[in-house]
């Protein structure tokens, strides 16, 4: 297994290298970035420093560089429309979310999709988003959250339609998103949207792979249905299975199976 510093993917990798290279160079061709500029405008409320972040982390998510890719400082300033110190700024905020790594006198790579980063991150969606559902259906939700919910529910992808599938991710993680809300836990509300940016990048990637033959609407359901019903155990049990076939899917890809340290 090669470490982040590396150019691979290392074991167990979602999708090979040659298949993230070729979506990147048609992206850069393009100067398309899926669901968002590629660029960075000087324009707006936020900072420049923010703005960058913002581009930066969405180009990681989205698959415009490889996992264990060498990132220049340069070429990512030129990119973003910023000097090198917004940069910096941005590296050290994704390095804390593990999606770089900073080496010291090396530079930036962007981090590895391994058997054990994909454990970890499904091992950590279960303590977190079952804990999430669990105070969503003791505290209940108002009938226009419900009702969000249940529209988010129906979004599905269809594999020969690209932008079907950005939106199906953007509503997965819409969905996953308001029930840590109704925790009314900021804690667990920060967790799970750490948890969803690694799952974003999971699931960008296999959009080529055609991971999503079967959209979970009918699990979303099921979870949504605890919450009304304000059944804790419930919502629990159902959020924990619906992450666990998540996995096993995930899993399958790879040609792993079941994976266990």
């Amino acid at each position: 297994m090669r470490n982040d510093t590396g150019s691979g993917y290392g074991q167990g990798a979602l999708v090979t290298k040659t298949a993230v290279r070729a979506k990147a160079r048609r992206q850069a061709a393009s100067g398309f970035s899926p669901l968002l500029p590629p660029r960075v405008s000087v324009a707006g409320p936020s900072t420049l420093s923010e703005r960058v972040y913002r581009a930066f982390k969405r180009d990681i998510i989205h698959g415009l560089y490889q996992p264990g890719e060498a990132l220049s400082e340069k070429a990512l300033a030129d990119r973003y429309k910023g000097s090198r110190t917004p940069v910096r700024e941005a590296a050290v905020r994704l390095q804390n979310e593990r999606l770089l790594r900073i080496v010291p006198n090396r530079g930036y790579f962007v981090s590895q999709i391994t058997l054990q980063v994909l454990n970890d991150i499904y091992e950590f969606r279960c303590a977190v988003e079952c804990a999430a559902a669990e105070l969503a259906a003791m505290k209940g939700a108002d009938p226009e959250t419900i009702k969000l919910l249940a529209g988010l529910s129906q979004v599905t992808c269809r594999t020969e339609d690209r932008e079907s599938c950005f939106r199906f991710v953007e509503a997965d993680t819409a969905f996953h998103m308001a029930i840590a809300r109704l925790s009314r836990n900021q804690m667990l509300i920060q967790a799970v949207s750490e948890a969803r940016s690694q799952m974003e990048r999971i699931m960008f990637a296999a959009i080529d792979i055609n991971y999503y033959g079967e959209a979970p609407g009918k699990e979303h359901h099921q979870i949504l249905a605890a919450i009304q019903e304000r059944d804790p155990q419930r919502a629990r049990r159902e959020m924990h299975d619906h992450i666990m076939q998540s996995k096993d899917k995930v899993l399958g890809l790879t040609g792993a199976g079941s994976y266990h340290r």
